[in-house]
């Protein structure tokens, strides 16, 4: 997995490639959590992401409760299967997804 981040001002872009599980999701977690300080907005760009685990969705869940306190969180780019994931597990009702 690799993660990219750009911050412009108080928006916190991130690009995930790659699978995102019980191997990779402790350093999104990490990256997320050492990066979001300043951030009122976060855009997480899954155009890359192959898959995605519990682990990665409850990364994910951790990150939008603490934008929830000071901002807004996004995903971008997500692909069909990703998505039917999101579906499936009902993250697609608890994030927002473009």
């Amino acid at each position: 997995m690799t993660i990219n981040k750009n911050l412009e001002g108080t928006v916190l872009t991130i690009a995930v490639e790659g699978r995102i599980d019980t191997t990779t999701a402790p350093d999104l977690e990490k990256e997320l959590k050492g990066s979001l300080g300043n951030a009122s907005e976060l855009i997480i760009d899954f155009k890359d992401v192959e898959y995605i685990s519990s682990a990665g969705l409850r990364v994910l869940l951790s990150a939008q409760k603490i934008m929830n306190k000071q901002g807004s969180m996004k995903l971008i780019g997500v692909s069909e299967d990703i998505m039917e994931i999101f579906e499936v597990t009902g993250f697609s009702d608890i994030l927002t997804i473009e």
